[in-house]
């Protein structure tokens, strides 16, 4: 091993080769030891050798050499030209006129560029680019799933089909049965009446036999055959047998019958990642102020609504808000006004079952007696999901644009929720990693900050938090003492700006609030009463629907403040 290039060794001068390093010439760039340094420095006169002690190596800027003058070290910067010069580069009156600064003020603003450009990309970029690699991974992970859900569906749309065609094929040959009944016995019918008339002329013979055998012609005289009657042949019976016919199709009519696949689409979307960052922004992918939880959250306003009975807020700014009760009209309020902005109708007359509003700013319904998920735009409502065999129930938008809906099975034995982008299913959560349901009821849905999907489950008294995935991360259960010590009852659920989640709890007439990892933070009440509906505007403002003296209400708290 060659001590000089040995890991394990010291570094040595670069000119004896047998030394320690000491020094460290910064202009040439060259490891000394102290014996060299003078040696080194009379090598080439024409440089000014900066000598440091190699500790200090890099310390002192390195001038850039003048291209027009040998030698000479550049410590200005012509701007007009965009080129380091040097003093005689400014005294051959070449850059007279031009804006020139100290080489030294372009190095420090370029260094701070640079700078704040490596934060940039430390901070934000790689981040983000971290994160894109992370939701491929999360995309990649989901195919199974899907796939394997789309191949079930198939099977299972298979499996109606054998089921309808092998009901058909049962109900032909049962007809083919009858009518070989029917057949058979017109057959046998017939069969007897020949062989009545068989034995009518056997007997008619014998009886003529035995005459013949006589000589008595008075009885020659009485008889009468019946051949007259015999000559005339019975009528004979036909049957047309019945033929099947089976329907010629073409394979590709069979596959228009059936079903069929929509293309592979593999797009490549712009803008379709937002990039991570630190700056406060009204983008959504921006990092919201710190706020932090007042310790005593005050009422801001009130507002009477016409309901009997009131279950829904949902904003569509920070001024207006969307309600549903128990009747089949939702209502737009003006809060700083107080006053009713609008009412639309739902479509079949019917009550709508949830509320939400989209990126857009449009209004979506649930009609649980229609099976439909419609939305509202510019007044019109539009169907936008039909579903078969499930009924919609709870619904709400996502950040993505993507509605998530709560569903019942027909049977109510099943629940689950389907990520809808536009009227397309593109995942659905029901089950847990060990085949366990995760929901025992319908609730409320709202998407966290951090992408994870929040349900209030009346059933099991929970919030269940499952990530993007789908894949279980907590319950949250209540919290003990309860204001009332009532056991928890979860109903309308939202999130804020710093992923908290808020839950309504009409048992105990207050509001939980939890952190993004399910750990309780404290209570509001402000004089609750059985509150239900539960959103939140851009600026943290709470909006809870209560009743209050026997009035459907909806209060506007505060609860927190910016750090």
């Amino acid at each position: 091993m060659d001590p000089r290039t040995s890991a394990q060794d010291v570094m040595r001068c670069d000119l004896c080769d047998t030394a320690v390093v000491q020094m460290h010439c910064d202009t040439c760039l060259v490891n000394l030891c102290k014996a060299c340094v003078g040696e080194h420095m009379i090598s080439d006169e024409s440089k000014k050798h900066e000598i440091v002690r190699f500790q200090l190596r890099k310390s002192t800027l390195i001038y850039p050499l003048c291209k027009f003058h040998k030698n000479e070290r550049c410590e200005m910067y012509c701007n007009q030209c965009d080129i380091p010069i040097c003093s005689a580069c400014i005294a051959s009156g070449n850059h007279s006129g031009h804006n020139i600064l100290q080489i030294i003020k372009v190095y420090n603003a370029r260094k701070e560029e640079i700078e704040r450009e490596m934060k940039e990309i430390e901070q934000n970029i790689y981040p983000t680019y971290q994160n894109i690699a992370s939701d491929v991974q999360n995309r990649i992970s989901q195919l199974e799933k899907e796939y394997g859900d789309l191949s079930t569906a198939i099977t299972k749309h298979g499996e109606d089909w054998h089921r309808e065609i092998d009901k058909l094929v049962k109900n032909l040959k049962a007809e083919v049965e009858k009518m070989k009944a029917k057949h058979h016995d017109a057959l046998k019918a017939h069969k007897d009446e020949i062989n009545q008339l068989i034995t009518d002329i056997y007997n008619e013979i014998q009886a003529s036999s035995k005459l013949l055998e006589l000589n008595d012609i008075s009885l020659f005289l009485k008889f009468n055959t019946n051949i007259q009657e015999f000559r005339k042949l019975p009528s004979k019976v036909n049957v047309t047998l019945p033929h099947f016919t089976p329907t010629q199709y073409q394979p590709e009519q069979l596959i228009k019958l059936f079903g069929n696949l929509s293309s592979l689409s593999l797009t490549s979307e712009e803008h379709g990642y937002k990039m991570k960052t630190t700056k406060k922004s009204p983008e959504a992918g921006s990092s919201p102020p710190v706020r932090q939880l007042l310790d005593e959250p005050e009422t801001i306003t009130s507002t009477n609504t016409g309901y009997d009975r009131l279950y829904n807020v949902v904003c569509l700014s920070d001024e207006e808000i969307w309600t549903r009760g128990n009747d089949n009209t939702m209502k737009l309020y003006s809060i700083n006004q107080g006053s009713l902005l609008k009412s639309i109708r739902t479509k079949s007359g019917n009550q709508p079952y949830d509320i939400a509003v989209t990126k857009s700013g449009d209004l979506v319904y649930t009609d649980y007696w229609d099976r439909t998920v419609n939305i509202v735009k510019n007044e019109k409502i539009e169907e936008l999901i039909r579903l078969q065999n499930w009924i919609p129930y709870r619904v709400c938008s996502t950040s993505s644009g993507d509605l998530l809906v709560i569903m019942y099975s027909d049977d109510y034995k099943q629940i689950k929720v389907v990520c809808y982008s536009g009227s397309t299913g593109k995942q659905t959560i029901q089950f847990d990693d060990k085949g366990q349901p995760l929901y025992s009821s319908g609730g409320y849905i709202t998407e966290n900050r951090n992408l994870d999907i929040c349900v209030s489950d009346l059933g099991a008294k929970a919030v269940v938090v499952v990530n993007q995935a789908g894949k279980l991360r907590f319950r949250y259960t209540g919290h003990t003492p309860a204001p009332k010590n009532k056991s928890f009852n979860p109903r309308g659920i939202t999130t804020d700006s710093q992923s908290h989640i808020l839950t309504a709890d009409s048992y105990n007439n207050c509001v939980h609030i939890i952190d993004q990892d399910g750990q309780f933070l404290r209570y509001i009440d402000c004089g609750l009463s059985e509150p239900w509906g539960l959103c939140i505007d851009t600026n943290d403002n709470l909006f809870v629907a209560h009743t209050k003296n026997k009035t459907e209400v909806i209060i506007k708290i505060k609860y927190m403040y910016i750090k």
